[in-house]
């Protein structure tokens, strides 16, 4: 083909397709508005239309934990700080307390040493008290004053009396600094002294300025006086010095001053080592490390002097507790200021509550943030997914539409193919022309089929496939797909049976064109890759089956057993022909049950109104590849690539069968064994069928079978058991009494005396059944079966009917050895159907020959003939191949045929009145379709019918006016289809015509 005729088809092509892009332009237009006017209906809701502030709302939420937890962290770090003073205030008033206590126990051992010594060295005359009992006093009693370093006895001395006093004591009075004291008005000299501080004696205690002041100030106000701090002699602690005053007779209740002054003798003085005694107190309570303490003399608070502590502060000085201390003397005052030793440490606690409170906030507002971000993107997609929808919908709409339109373009040439084709077929030719127009026929088929699977495919994936629910009976399928694949089997030479369990209802309530694709499909692709063995079709309720282990088994007449076939390589397999099967689930050990069980089954209630169905189609072909059993049901998808090279097919029909198994509620699964066969099953879900729904059909057997064969009598010899058990089942669907035996001997035997041991009684047979392989095969391959003794009690009878059953066509010698052994009356060839077991029988017997009056086989050219023989018919359609084509195909019928081009055509033609009886009409077609070409055809009828019966007798005619208007189109969505209906068109006839399918559409609306 040149480039310049290329380019001109590829140009022919995109017209014809102008046609259908201008239509789902228009869909899509149309959806796409809808869908604009639902969404501004809608608007956007509060969430959507407030997603801005959502981050902006989770910083402030982010900064407010923030501030909430430096709050948190705040108040408990100030609660750390107020238990801190408290304790530290509470450590530090404890510790003053005990100092106080302390020194208050010493002062009144001092001032009880006073009181000693007034009394017994001026009160005894001579003195009871001298240097060394004062010191050794002291010295035992020291236990008592754990806090004095040492005490002395100082005598008052006046000027006057000092030389006396010197002479007395035998040395001179000293200045502190150990000098002889300058002359004075008085004096206070040390003469009792304890051995701790001996090197006191004989200093005036009065030489110092602060001291003279002290002892004065204790004379006259007679208590304790303390001195400010000071350097011991001798340890160089910090100390102070306590002084008493000791008086020489006792005062009045309230003495003056002036009488204290007069009273007084000498001063008892005790040395206070304060840092000692300081730091025995602290090394006597816990947590003495905890804190530091100083102790002060704040006389003059603007110069406080330091008793106890380092000059240099360290440790938390941020933070101190004062405590006052009361030693008795109410001219000085002293306190203690107490520090902890080390800063305050991180307040853990309070970091880690004020973080996971923060944290726990922060999580709070994030999920409250992705929450509503989650609602926004939720409600998002949601927007977004309605308008994928809509778009979506468009596009289905778009994508029916290039369906329809790419089935119209493409069947409405191939309607020209093969309708000329047929009209060639019904002339005259040679038999070279005949072969080949039914070569080029059979191709234009294929092609059909093929675009229909592409078809029901696209119609699958786009959810448009739907499941019709009518009356249908299950056992004529099967039979009409077995008369489908016969031809192939039989020169194929293997075994196609099929066997229904009598469980199984006659009629269920289901869609039975696509239950007929499905065993189509699955039968097909088994004739396709088996060359020899069998194809075995079995049906049953989909339920536990009851093994009987004491039941009832196949009965065999005169000793038959159930062994199995012996193959070419010595194995037994006891299956429906003798070959190894991919499972043993119809082998005899398993098959022999359900036979059983069919046989002894009462009838069963129907207490479901759903059925399941359990439906296995086995064959012994190649088998399929380990690594391609996966992708079985894969659509465009075959074992390898050289299968559709050897076998032919495109890998579509397992995935199409496989969704209609799942839209009958289904499943489908398959065993597979390369080199031995595979077995596919699937299970379907029906409603039974009420007898109310087809007890209008009038016919005793919803098979339409005859009945005149019911109560005669037949032997099958067969010696393979499921086989024998197919052909049994056929003959029982005809009411015939079946026995079966493994040999013609033996069904001879079976005639005599003692014939029949599981009966108990003799058989006189009408017909005897002979498998071609169990005869020829055997050693009675030389019998003449007329010649054998067929008496009953020793009295000969009629000879049964001798049938011959063949796999595959006989050969000219071998029907010559079959008329030579007997077998004269016929020969059935397989598959077994029982209508077809029936037209021979009806033969052979020569009973039941006449047709029945008004029975008509539905797809016979000679009915055909009588619905349209006379009848005018208007066929429109814009392409001139199609209207040659259907005018050619219903002329064949004697049919009147006026054909017109275009919708506006046919409204002038069946202007009213008019005497079409019928119009056939294409739907695509230009200026005015089908559609609106019917649409208008009822508008003119409606209106002829209203004025009619309003009293316009002109239009008068028998009846309402209401022509029959069908569909003729190559489209076969089902979308196009209830259009159809809707613009009033009464049926559908897809393009190109077949006999059956014109049948079944015109019969709704003539008569034979």
């Amino acid at each position: 083909m040149s480039k310049e005729e290329t380019r001109r088809r590829i140009k022919e092509i995109g017209l014809v397709l102008m046609g259908g892009k201008t239509k789902m332009q228009r869909h899509h237009s149309v959806a796409v508005r809808l869908n604009e006017q639902m969404g501004a209906k809608k608007g956007y809701t509060f969430v959507q239309a407030h997603r801005a502030w959502f981050p902006k709302l989770f910083l402030l939420w982010v900064g407010v934990m923030l501030f909430l937890g430096w709050l948190t962290y705040s108040c408990m770090d100030a609660d750390n700080k107020v238990r801190r003073v408290e304790v530290l205030g509470s450590m530090c008033d404890q510790r003053a307390r005990m100092l106080q206590d302390q020194f208050s126990v010493s002062v009144n051992h001092v001032h009880a040493l006073a009181i000693l010594v007034s009394t017994f060295h001026y009160y005894k005359n001579p003195s009871a008290i001298d240097q060394e009992t004062f010191a050794e006093y002291t010295a035992r009693t020291a236990f008592e004053r754990p806090l004095l370093s040492g005490v002395a006895y100082a005598q008052r001395v006046l000027d006057s009396d000092r030389e006396k006093f010197e002479n007395q004591h035998g040395w001179t009075i000293k200045t502190m600094g150990k000098e002889p004291s300058p002359n004075r008005d008085e004096y206070a000299p040390v003469i009792f002294s304890q051995e701790t501080v001996s090197y006191i004696e004989s200093l005036d205690m009065m030489s110092g300025e602060e001291d003279r002041e002290n002892i004065l100030r204790a004379r006259a106000t007679g208590k304790a006086v303390l001195t400010s701090p000071f350097r011991l002699l001798g340890s160089h602690h910090l100390g102070v010095v306590l002084t008493f005053p000791v008086y020489k007779s006792k005062l009045p209740p309230n003495p003056t001053v002036e009488q204290r002054i007069q009273a007084a003798v000498g001063y008892l003085g005790g040395a206070f080592d304060v840092e000692s005694l300081v730091e025995n107190l602290l090394g006597q309570l816990a947590g003495n490390q905890a804190i530091q303490v100083y102790v002060y003399d704040v006389t003059n608070t603007s110069d406080p002097l330091i008793m106890y502590g380092h000059q240099y502060q360290d440790g938390d000085t941020s933070l101190l507790h004062e405590s006052k201390l009361d030693f008795g003397d109410p001219f000085r005052k002293h306190q203690m200021i107490c520090r902890y030793h080390q800063r305050a440490p991180t307040s853990w606690t309070a970091i880690n509550t004020a973080f996971l409170f923060f944290v726990i906030g922060f999580l709070v507002g994030y999920i409250l943030y992705g929450a509503a971000m989650h609602i926004v993107k939720v409600e998002d997609d949601f927007r977004e997914m309605e308008e994928l929808k809509v778009r979506a919908e468009a596009a289905d709409v778009a994508k029916s539409q290039f369906l329809a339109t790419v089935s119209h373009e493409i069947r409405t040439p191939m309607n020209g193919i093969l309708g000329m084709l047929a009209l060639l077929l019904d002339t005259a030719l040679s038999s070279t022309q005949m072969d080949y127009a039914r070569t080029a026929q059979a191709c234009g088929k294929a092609l059909i089929t093929l675009i229909n699977e592409v078809l029901d495919r696209a119609k699958i994936d786009a959810g448009k496939l739907e499941l019709e629910e009518v009356p249908f009976g299950i056992r004529s399928i099967l039979d009409d797909v077995l008369s489908l694949f016969s031809e192939k089997s039989r020169n194929k030479g293997i075994e196609l049976a099929v066997f229904v369990s009598d469980k199984v209802p006659e009629i269920f309530m289901g869609d039975p064109g696509r239950f007929r694709q499905i065993i189509t499909n699955l039968v097909g692709n088994s004739i396709k890759f088996t060359e020899r063995g069998h194809i075995f079709v079995k049906v049953h309720l989909a339920e536990p089956s009851k093994v009987m282990i004491n039941g009832k088994s196949e009965t065999y007449l005169n000793g038959g057993t159930d062994e199995g076939v012996l193959t070419s390589d010595g194995h037994q397999f006891k299956t429906l022909s003798g070959y190894e099967a991919a499972n043993d689930w119809n082998s005899w050990d398993k098959f022999k049950h359900l036979v059983s069980d069919e046989e002894d089954r009462a009838d069963v209630v129907e207490a479901s109104e759903q059925v399941t169905l359990m439906v296995s189609v086995e064959d012994t072909g190649i088998g399929i590849p380990l690594a391609a059993q996966e992708r079985v049901f894969m659509p465009f998808m075959q074992a390898d690539s050289s299968t559709s090279r050897h076998y032919g097919g495109t890998g579509i029909g397992l995935s199409i069968s496989k969704c209609l198994v799942e839209l009958m509620g289904g499943q489908i699964k398959f065993v597979s064994r390369p080199r031995v066969g595979s077995t596919f099953s699937f299970t379907a879900n029906f409603r039974r069928c009420k007898k109310n729904a087809f007890s209008d059909m009038k016919k005793p057997n919803p098979e339409d079978l005859p009945s005149s064969f019911r109560g005669l009598r037949a032997i099958v010899v067969d010696g393979k058991l499921v086989r024998a058990a197919v052909t049994k089942y056929h003959l029982k669907r005809l009411g015939i009494l079946v026995e079966v035996a493994s040999s013609i001997k033996m069904a001879v035997a079976s005639c005599g005396r003692n014939g029949a041991a599981a009966s108990g009684k003799s058989i006189e047979p009408d017909i005897v059944l002979v498998e071609k392989d169990s005869w020829i095969s055997g050693e009675e391959h030389d019998l003449n079966v007329q010649k054998l003794d067929w008496k009953q009690n020793g009295h000969a009878f009629k000879l049964p009917k001798m049938i011959l059953l063949a796999t595959n066509n006989l050969s000219q010698a071998e029907s010559d050895k079959v008329r030579a052994a007997g077998f004269a009356d016929t020969v059935i060839m397989k598959p077994l159907r029982a209508s077809m077991v029936a037209a021979c029988l009806q033969e052979v017997l020569g009973i039941g020959k006449k047709r029945q009056p008004g029975r008509v086989v539905p797809n016979g050219s000679n009915v055909l003939q009588s619905l349209l023989c006379g009848k005018k018919i208007l066929v429109v359609d814009d392409n001139l191949v199609n209207r040659r084509v259907a005018a050619g195909a219903l002329k064949k019928f004697g049919a009147y045929v006026e054909c017109v081009d275009s919708g506006k055509a046919a409204l002038a033609l069946l202007q009213l009145p008019h005497n079409f009886d019928a119009c056939f009409m294409d739907i695509q077609m230009p200026e005015m379709d089908g559609f609106e070409a019917t649409r208008r055809i009822r508008q003119m009828e409606s209106k002829a019918n209203v004025e009619m019966n309003g009293g316009f007798e002109a239009l008068a005619r028998k009846g309402d006016w209401h022509l029959p208007v069908l569909a003729m189109t190559a489209d076969v969505i089902h979308a196009t289809y209830d259009e159809c209906l809707k613009c009033g068109m009464d049926g559908y006839v897809s393009k190109p015509f077949e006999e059956e399918n014109l049948y079944q559409a015109v019969a709704k609306f003539f008569k034979t």
